[in-house]
């Protein structure tokens, strides 16, 4: 299906639905569209004046106005044709869309071009019609989104592989060995969420609230848990391939653990914290307030599921094979 931007009716409609107080959820419903594509018509649209706040809000009019202004904006270079008679030159003298629109404006120009709209002319129907991406000096034939992810290859590269983890880890011989990964909670609940670990051998847990899903929020709260853990005690963790744990590579030289990686959607090669989350959840179901958690009721959780005796542990409990593994240390 053809993508098509919204229109007045639309926008009138997301006006009065807001209102009248209506969720954006049963907005996007009612327009037929995907949530998301309203959540951003809301937050790119919105009118905000810091000299009078209290005028601020959504309004279909004005939204109207501001989209057809950016679409002029994108327009500008079949407006103007001796701008884009100027720019495609440019162009084919091997100059960058980033160094054309510099120029321009170092030049006092008018009118001015951002690279962006350059881009989006060069991809775009008359652009690709006069094979213009061919004079880019990177000669892409596709331009990528700018806030596009990175490839996952790259943030989780194959030597970091659960199969190319030693056998030691697999078979629970080595103590130190964990296995981490993210309780999420109902979206009223915001970015709070539980970080949740498991060393493989003893099955020992350790839950932690974390108020950001952030990467870097969150291998920093990591690093301050289990940095007191002697180095044996920390030896490796493995994860799956979520964007929250792009950052892994702050481990290594900030406590000395190595890190592991399942498969992408195979969250079963991290069995232990899997079947650690399905038991914490008696505690802490989806509708838990993460963030009036305290201290005191996340040690009391770990104190619970750590103080229940384990078949695979011949009915010892995991905080009675952790520390008998602790002992083993000194």
């Amino acid at each position: 299906m053809a993508h098509t931007e919204l229109d007045l009716r639309e926008r009138r409609v997301i006006e009065d639905m807001l209102n009248a107080k209506m969720p954006v959820s049963k907005i996007a419903v009612e327009l037929g569209r995907h949530r998301s594509s309203v959540y951003r018509e809301i937050k790119r649209n919105r009118f905000a004046d810091d000299e009078l706040p209290y005028l601020n809000g959504y309004y279909g009019m004005v939204a109207q106005k501001a989209a057809r202004d950016r679409r002029a904006r994108r327009r500008k270079l079949i407006r103007f044709p001796e701008l884009r008679k100027a720019v495609i030159a440019q162009m084919k003298e091997g100059w960058s869309p980033e160094q054309i629109a510099g120029r321009l404006q170092f030049e006092g120009r008018r009118p001015r071009v951002s690279h962006e709209t350059i881009y989006t002319y060069v991809f775009g129907p008359d652009g690709q019609t006069a094979e213009l991406a061919r004079h880019l000096p990177s000669r892409r034939k596709k331009r990528q989104p700018r806030y596009a992810r990175r490839p996952r290859g790259l943030v989780f590269p194959p030597d970091r592989s659960i199969h190319q983890r030693p056998d030691h880890v697999k078979t629970r011989e080595t103590f130190g060995e964990w296995e981490g990964d993210l309780m999420i909670f109902e979206r009223a609940q915001g970015n709070a969420n539980i970080a949740s670990l498991v060393e493989r051998k003893t099955r020992f847990a350790v839950l932690f609230r974390n108020n950001d899903r952030s990467t870097t929020h969150l291998m920093n709260r990591l690093m301050t848990v289990m940095e007191p853990l002697p180095q044996p005690a920390r030896r490796s963790i493995t994860f799956d391939r979520g964007i929250e744990f792009r950052n892994w590579r702050k481990l290594e030289p900030g406590i000395g653990t190595e890190v592991w990686f399942c498969d992408p959607q195979a969250p079963w090669q991290k069995g232990s914290v899997e079947n650690l989350n399905k038991r914490a959840r008696r505690y802490l179901p989806r509708d838990t307030p993460v963030a009036a958690l305290s201290n005191r009721n996340m040690r009391a959780i770990c104190d619970r599921l750590n103080g229940t005796p384990r078949k695979c542990l011949g009915w010892r409990t995991p905080t009675e094979a952790f520390r008998e593994e602790m002992m083993k240390l000194r």
